[in-house]
C-alpha cells in the first residue's frame, strides 16, 4: 500500500464496515458508524468521496444508491499497518511488540495455544529468523 494511500482511523472505521458487508452504501456505512459514535450522514458521504480519490475504496455508479466496495484487503492494510508500528515504536523487535500485546491485553489460554502452534508452524516452515 503506497504511503499516501494509508487508512486515517476514521477510514479505517468505514472499511472495517466495507470489509464485514463486502460491499456497503453510504447509508449502511452511517447507520453502523452512527451507532457506535454520533456522525453525520454527509461526512461519511465525504469521507467515502475522498477514499474513493485516495484509491482506498471504489464506487459501483450502475444504481441510484452509490455501492462502495474496498479496493485495499484487510489483512494487508494490516500487515502494513503493523509493520510501521513494529519499526517506529518497537525498533523492529517482534520481541517488545508481543511483550507489549501480552502485558497490555487479556490473552485467553485458547489464544496461547494458538499462538504456540503458529510459532510451532512458523519453525518447521523455517520462517523464524
Amino acid at each position: 500500500m503506497p504511503k499516501q494511500n494509508k487508512p486515517t482511523q476514521a477510514e479505517l472505521e468505514i472499511l472495517s464496515v466495507i470489509w464485514e458487508r463486502e460491499t456497503a452504501t453510504v447509508r449502511e456505512v452511517h447507520e453502523v458508524i452512527n451507532a457506535q459514535k454520533p456522525t453525520g450522514y454527509t461526512t461519511v458521504l465525504k469521507l467515502l468521496q475522498l477514499m474513493d480519490e485516495k484509491g482506498l475504496v471504489e464506487r459501483d455508479r450502475a444504481n441510484r444508491a452509490h455501492v462502495y466496495r474496498a479496493k485495499i484487503k484487510r489483512n494487508e492494510t494490516g500487515k502494513q499497518m503493523l509493520s510501521d508500528v513494529l519499526q517506529k515504536i518497537f525498533g523492529g523487535s517482534a520481541l517488545k511488540l508481543v511483550q507489549q500485546v501480552l502485558e497490555t491485553e487479556t490473552t485467553t489460554a485458547e489464544d496461547l495455544k494458538e499462538i504456540r502452534r503458529m510459532i510451532r508452524e512458523a519453525e518447521k516452515k523455517g520462517e523464524i529468523k
